[in-house]
């Protein structure tokens, strides 16, 4: 019978296999989806299958800079104990250097590495590694010199927090000062302008919230005026002080800004990425208690 694309498409969500290893198992058993289930899972290829439910939310950040551009990529598995693997590790470099030739991460899946796809490189290696590995994101930032900065290195370019930086300027080092800077502080936004609106707006509310409670409860409440025009300016003035790069007191010398600590080194920051591992991912958390009522409970 004749394969279909929907088909190989069907077999590689079912199986976590790579499209021509679908494909071959289709032709393999003619169509037959369970026996090419069963095909692929003789030759080791269908490993990913049971663990698609599985949260994987430990991994490596990997980092490469050239020229002008940078790349982070994120590759989660499920344990921190894979991270450590060599394989995985050379999983993590071989899709970074791909990630400088593309610009997203749909791009970067198709891209290849030693002949295959991004894509199906990850797939193959799941099979070997027996966890499930997963590509969740990628940032790119470019200027006239980008600096790289890896946190937690677990091996050159790697590792738990990746940072780019990109200025416009003659870099003397600064830059990667900078990255160092917002592995530790992670800044909301490059400036004030840069920042979302809703966060900012957000807040707000909450700060003038709070003014109003407090100068309810207070011996001597303050007029409405002195709340709208003096504390809820300071306070929002802080919050952008602290959650902008270029308002960032410098954690090198804390008695001068980002911005100003970039402009003394006759520079200025066009843009920067801060990649932490598993930023964002919600971890499945059970008690050994709880796990074992839900196995009694069937």
């Amino acid at each position: 019978m004749a394969i279909t694309a929907q088909m190989v498409k069907e077999l590689r969500e079912m199986s976590g296999a790579g499209m021509m290893d679908a494909k071959k198992a289709l032709i393999e058993v003619e169509g037959d989806m369970e026996a090419a289930i069963d095909w692929l899972r003789t030759k080791g290829l269908a490993k990913a299958a049971k663990k698609a439910d599985r949260i994987a939310a430990e991994g490596l950040v990997g980092v490469s800079v050239s020229g002008g551009k940078g790349v982070a990529v994120e590759i989660n598995s499920e344990t921190d104990f894979v991270a450590k693997n060599a394989d995985f590790q050379k999983l993590v470099a071989g899709v970074t250097e791909a990630a400088l030739g593309v610009a997203t991460v749909e791009e970067l899946a198709a891209a290849k590495v030693a002949g295959k796809s991004v894509e199906d490189t990850i797939t193959s290696a799941v099979a070997v590694i027996g966890e499930k590995i997963s590509l969740r994101r990628m940032a790119v930032v470019e200027g006239d010199s980008v600096a790289a900065y890896v946190h937690n290195a677990a091996a050159d370019g790697m590792g738990k927090i990746g940072v780019l930086v990109a200025v416009k300027g003659t870099d003397n080092g600064i830059a990667k000062q900078i990255a160092m800077h917002i592995a530790a502080t992670s800044p909301l936004a490059l400036s004030e302008a840069e920042l979302d609106p809703a966060v900012v707006e957000r807040e707000r509310t909450v700060q003038t919230q709070k003014a109003l409670e407090e100068n309810a409860a207070s011996a001597k409440p303050k007029p409405d005026s002195v709340i709208e025009n003096n504390i809820i300016p300071g306070r929002m003035k802080k919050f952008l002080e602290e959650n902008t790069l270029m308002g960032q007191k410098f954690v090198m010398n804390p008695d001068i800004t980002v911005e100003q600590a970039a402009k003394d080194a006759g520079v200025v920051v066009t843009a920067f990425a801060r990649v932490a591992v598993g930023e964002g991912i919600e971890k499945k958390e059970e008690d050994f208690a709880a796990e074992v009522a839900k196995t009694l409970a069937g």
